[in-house]
């Protein structure tokens, strides 16, 4: 079996182009998960800054729980 310098050349860059598409693909999968934990923490934030405080209510508010209705 004889292999050809042009054949195994060929091989060896599409083996190296191969694994430059991988590590891109990885790379941006990497980027989208830093972008959606961002976005989860500001959501996560945003929800717990907007809570009334309880304090402030008067004291007859959220006494009582009307089961009838």
């Amino acid at each position: 079996m004889e292999i050809s310098a042009n054949g195994a050349i060929g091989a060896a860059l599409e083996q190296k182009q191969s694994a430059t598409l991988q590590q891109v693909q990885v790379s941006m999968f990497k980027k989208s998960l830093d972008m959606n934990s961002e976005a989860a923490l500001a959501m996560i934030s945003s929800v717990t800054q907007g809570t009334p405080n309880t304090a402030s209510n008067p004291p007859n508010l959220g006494q009582n729980i009307d089961t009838t209705a």
